[in-house]
């Protein structure tokens, strides 16, 4: 499908964060057509993709940080049928010019999905190696701080998959 030219399209983008992913919609030429923030959870997931959908027919979602807390987002958006590209994250000297906004970023993202300069499909990374391989090593290292340790260890929790949690909660009753 042309994107370019079609004024029944729309793309979007967004800059994926913990708590709050924020979603950006932009026509066939680039012209913002609205901003969003969106919770980081399934019904958050459904609320983004309607918000999207309202605009026109979503053809292609950018989004930045799909190895990270966009992945689930991701998967899900691959679920749905919905086109994935994973977007860079604006290198610092543009990023230094604009200063550091969601919007902003989220707006950059549908941009670089609609002109073509993201073209990268994201891992699935829904396979059990792909989550045995990130819940294997928790934290970088000793030094780290137990704060840190612990931020880790919720992240790698809250990305993995309902099967790897079960997995884990069954380990958990066998030791006790």
């Amino acid at each position: 499908m042309t994107i370019v030219g079609n004024p029944d399209v729309v793309i979007g983008g967004v800059d994926t964060h913990a708590d709050v992913h924020v979603a950006a919609v932009v026509d066939h030429v680039g012209g913002v057509l609205g901003v969003e923030a969106f919770a980081t959870t399934r019904v958050g997931y459904r609320q983004l993709v309607s918000w999207l959908r309202s605009f026109g027919e979503l053809v292609l979602v950018g989004v930045e940080g799909t190895g990270s807390y966009g992945a689930g987002l991701s998967r899900y958006l691959r679920t749905t049928g919905i086109d994935v590209v994973e977007v860079d994250r604006p290198n610092r000297q543009v990023r230094h010019r604009q200063g550091k906004s969601d919007p902003v970023d989220a707006v950059a993202a549908a941009r670089a999905a609609l002109s073509g300069q993201a073209t990268v499909t994201p891992k699935s990374r829904d396979g059990t190696r792909p989550q045995a391989r990130s819940s294997a090593r928790p934290y970088a290292g000793s030094s780290t701080s137990p704060d840190l340790r612990c931020r880790a260890l919720r992240f790698r929790a809250s990305n993995a998959s309902h099967g790897l949690r079960l997995m884990r909660e069954t380990v958990d009753l066998v030791r006790s």
